[in-house]
């Protein structure tokens, strides 16, 4: 396995929404602080989320998946941990619904404007209600991803 290249860049909040992916855009609109990483990205690689993890050198609790399922019908984004999975029946009693099921692949992509792999909870193409997983609220930091694959965001979770 060849050695992963890391760049990092710190960011003050700033109106300046200039360049960058939507996420960063809107999180530079929003004034909050961000630091971006970037990584090779292994096109081969199983899990984008754990090659993340191991390529920012961080715990893979540390590192947030982004996942879009359909909770009776109705788009939502779900934020969870790498190293663990989505309950399915948990998010759709999150938003007080009844079904959920993971969203066709397609329709993410459509809805977020962003490819699988990339998908960040931050600057979508149309606003999704949002379900965080608990276990973020005791971290000082998270990483999402930045909009596309090799490329995450860390911010503090109350952000």
């Amino acid at each position: 396995m060849s050695k992963k290249s890391k760049k990092q860049a710190k960011h003050e909040p700033s109106r300046s929404g200039a360049g960058g992916t939507p996420a960063t855009v809107a999180l530079t609109a929003s004034g909050v602080a961000f630091t971006v990483h970037a990584y090779e990205h292994d096109p081969a690689a199983a899990s984008y989320g754990e090659e993340a993890a191991e390529a920012l050198g961080v715990a893979p609790e540390q590192v947030f998946k982004t996942l879009l399922a359909e909770v009776d019908g109705t788009l939502t984004v779900a934020v969870v941990p790498v190293s663990g999975s989505l309950d399915l029946k948990a998010l759709a009693a999150a938003v007080g619904g009844k079904r959920a099921a993971m969203a066709d692949p397609a329709a993410a992509e459509r809805s977020t404007g962003y490819v699988l792999g990339g998908i960040s909870p931050l600057g979508q193409r149309k606003r999704l209600r949002t379900v965080v997983d608990a276990s973020a609220e005791g971290r000082p930091t998270v990483c999402v991803s930045a909009g596309r694959r090799g490329l995450e965001v860390e911010l503090s979770p109350t952000d």
